[in-house]
């Protein structure tokens, strides 16, 4: 087995990890009744920790996965047809993330209710897919390492003044935008600082890309991905408070009030570190098929869970209300039944495409059919209506 091969099987069984984790999470988070939410618990704070970090570890796995296949290839700038397919893949995940907050029952009132305009993970995915795009199409003609250097830069920044502009609103922006940089109206995921474990993501793969012949690329991924997640862990609470005393600088000591980003950074680091020493058990085909039906999973999650299009989700009838006891069993549930439809959905999905497409011309061709069928008929009404209207008018002048 190749080492290319090792690399993408160990990062799509990260990636159903992930998608798993955030099922369980989910499903807990939403449904555990708050009195059993107990941070003395030892159990309850270890399901915390890793809850945490499925974000960061989704984020950054999609970074590096797409950009990945966008430097893979030979061809460079818009002759790349990773960039055409990367543009559509973002557009297409913005719009099922509007699509999954759309209401029906809403829609047919003419209302769109201020949920449908709130940010969640599709959203941001497919907004970094296309800024990881557009740092691409602008270095492309650079040196070397000045897409890479961007993409680090991106992180940092975005993670260095991340308590500057949490605290802005954006009110002067419509909420449409503003959604995309501020949870104050109710977003899940916004962009910032988010895309910076996408360009995290995105920095790692040109790294592996570019070391993929090495023998040693694997021995030293794997120290420097344990190195640096130790000192982000465990050091950089401490080297911030030593720059705020050196500098004096107040980002320093903002930074330190709520180290979360760069701790979570570090937890990342771990992750990729602790699948890259299994990856040779990372060959499991039900475990890759996983990884690479993570959209699906999480489209069916939503709807089960959240109610999308009719607001007759899980979430609605039992929110905040079970015991662990119903709320773990219900979770492996949960994570099975998403599972098994999205894999069933994906060997199934040229048929169900086709099924689509052909119930849809049949459709707009009866649709059709019926137009022309009725246009004599609606010109001989609008005769007989003509000559009934103009009677009716002389009896009454009469």
């Amino acid at each position: 087995m190749t080492a290319k091969n090792n690399r993408l099987f160990f990062i799509d069984a990260m990636r159903a990890w992930a998608i798993l984790m955030m099922l369980q999470g989910h499903f807990i988070d939403g449904l555990l009744d708050p009195i059993f939410r107990d941070t003395t618990n030892p159990v309850y704070n270890i399901w915390l920790y890793f809850r945490g970090i499925t974000a960061p570890v989704f984020f950054t796995v999609s970074g590096f996965i797409f950009t990945f296949l966008l430097i893979r290839v030979p061809q460079k700038g818009m002759d790349n047809p990773r960039v055409a397919k990367g543009v559509r893949r973002g557009l297409q995940l913005l719009l099922i993330g509007y699509l999954l907050r759309l209401n029906l029952f809403g829609l047919f009132k003419g209302q769109l209710y201020n949920s449908f305009y709130l940010v969640d993970v599709l959203h941001c995915i497919g907004l970094s897919i296309l800024g990881v795009i557009g740092v691409y199409l602008l270095t492309i003609n650079k040196r070397k390492y000045v897409f890479p250097s961007v993409l680090i830069g991106i992180t940092l920044l975005l993670f260095l003044f991340e308590p500057v502009y949490k605290q802005w609103t954006f009110s002067f922006l419509p909420d449409l935008i503003a959604n995309y940089f501020t949870k104050a109206n109710g977003s899940v995921f916004t962009i910032i600082p988010w895309f910076g474990y996408t360009a995290l993501g995105a920095f790692i793969s040109v790294l592996f890309t570019k070391y993929r012949e090495s023998k040693y690329l694997f021995p030293a991924a794997i120290s420097i991905a344990l190195t640096v997640g130790y000192l982000l862990i465990y050091q950089s609470s401490r080297m911030f408070d030593g720059l705020y005393d050196a500098t004096g600088l107040e980002l320093f000591k903002m930074i330190l009030a709520n180290n979360y980003l760069f701790i979570r950074l570090g937890n990342v680091f771990l992750v990729f570190a602790v699948f890259m020493v299994l990856r040779q058990f990372m060959t499991n085909k039900t475990v890759l098929n996983i990884g690479a039906s993570t959209l699906s999973i999480y489209v069916i999650h939503f709807i089960i869970l959240y109610g999308s299009f009719t607001g007759l989700g899980l979430y609605r009838f039992f929110n905040h209300s079970l015991t662990p006891q119903v709320a773990i069993p219900g979770a492996l549930a949960f994570m099975v039944a998403c599972t098994f439809l999205a894999l069933k959905y994906n060997q199934y999905e040229e048929r169900i495409k086709s099924q689509i497409s052909l119930g849809f011309a049949t459709a707009v061709s009866q649709l059709m059919d019926f137009k022309e069928a009725s246009v004599p008929v609606i010109r001989e009404l609008s005769i007989r209506g003509r000559l009934v209207l103009r009677r009716f008018l002389r009896t009454v002048r009469g």
